[in-house]
C-alpha cells in the first residue's frame, strides 16, 4: 500500500482538519507528508487559541509551501436569520475566523448560510434579504486580507435559494462550494440541475460519500454519490475548483485518496 506522501492526488487536495487537532498533535504529520489542509474552527477554538498560537502554526505551514483553506464555524449559526441578535451573533463569529485569517492567508473560507425551507417556512424572501446584509460586511472584512468566502450548501433541497443569494452578491470575491456528501442526503433537485445553475459560482468542493441516508462522511467512491458525473461535468466545463476531502479519521483520508486516484481524479491548480 502507498503511503499518503506517495500519492500524486495528495498534493491536489486540502484535507479537512479542525485547528485545535493541527496545533496540539496533527502539524508534524501535515509537514511530513505536505497535506494542505484545510483548518476547521468553532467557538471553543475561536475562544482559547490567541495570536501567538496562530503564528506558531502559520509559519511553518508558510515555510513549507502548503496551501490553505479555511471553514468557519457553523454550529447554531444563522447568517440571515430573522431575530437580528442571533444575525448578529452569527456575523460576529465568523468574524472571529476572517480576522484569524491574517495570519495564514488561506485561499478560501468556506461558510454555511444555513437556508432550511423546513426552518424558514414563508421567510425565504427575509432570510435572503438579511443574508445579504450580513455577507456584505463579512465580505467587506474579508477584502482587507483579502480572501474569497465561498458559501456551502447543507439541507438546501436545490440550487435557487444559494443561487438568489450569491447573483445578488454579485463579486467574484465570494464563491460556492459545493458538498457532495449534503447534495446525497439533503437534497431532491437533481445533480444536473444543481451543477448546471451554481457552476457560473463554483470555485471549492467538499469531496465525502454517504448512502442517501445520514451524513455519514465515507471515503469518496464508498457510497452512493456519482463522483465520475461531477468530474465529468467539470471537465467539460473547464472548471477547476479547490477540492477538500472531509474525511474524520486518518483511515478515511487514506481511502478517499486511494479511491480518488482510481476515479481518475482531475484535481490540480484551481482557476475558478
Amino acid at each position: 500500500m502507498e503511503t499518503i506522501a506517495e500519492l500524486s492526488v495528495t498534493r491536489k487536495v486540502q484535507a479537512h482538519l479542525p485547528f485545535h487537532f493541527l496545533y496540539g498533535q496533527y502539524l508534524p504529520k501535515v509537514l511530513q507528508y505536505r497535506l494542505n489542509p484545510e483548518l476547521s474552527f468553532n467557538f471553543h477554538t475561536l475562544d482559547i487559541f490567541r495570536e501567538n498560537d496562530y503564528r506558531r502554526v502559520a509559519a511553518p505551514l508558510r515555510e513549507a509551501g502548503l496551501r490553505v483553506t479555511f471553514h468557519a464555524p457553523f454550529m447554531d449559526l444563522r447568517p440571515g436569520a430573522v431575530d437580528p441578535w442571533i444575525r448578529d451573533a452569527s456575523r460576529r463569529r465568523i468574524q472571529q475566523v476572517i480576522e484569524v485569517a491574517a495570519y495564514f492567508q488561506p485561499a478560501a473560507i468556506v461558510c454555511h448560510p444555513s437556508f432550511d425551507d423546513r426552518y424558514y417556512v414563508s421567510s425565504e424572501d427575509q432570510w435572503l434579504e438579511n443574508s445579504i446584509e450580513t455577507w456584505r460586511r463579512l465580505l467587506a472584512a474579508a477584502a482587507e486580507i483579502p480572501v474569497r468566502m465561498v458559501l456551502e450548501n447543507v439541507y438546501e433541497r436545490g440550487p435557487r435559494q444559494l443561487h438568489r443569494l450569491l447573483a445578488s452578491l454579485d463579486t467574484p470575491q465570494c464563491g460556492f462550494c459545493f458538498d457532495t456528501g449534503h447534495f446525497q442526503v439533503f437534497a431532491r433537485e437533481p445533480l444536473t440541475e444543481w451543477l448546471e445553475t451554481l457552476y457560473p459560482y463554483l470555485c471549492h468542493v467538499h469531496l465525502h460519500d454517504n448512502n442517501g441516508d445520514v451524513d455519514a462522511h465515507l471515503p469518496v467512491g464508498e457510497g452512493k454519490f456519482p463522483f465520475a458525473d461531477l468530474f465529468e461535468f467539470l471537465e467539460a466545463k473547464g472548471c477547476h475548483p479547490i477540492f477538500t476531502i472531509e474525511a474524520h479519521s486518518e483511515q478515511n483520508l487514506m481511502r478517499s485518496l486511494e479511491n480518488l486516484e482510481r476515479l481518475s481524479f482531475l484535481g490540480g491548480d484551481a482557476t475558478c
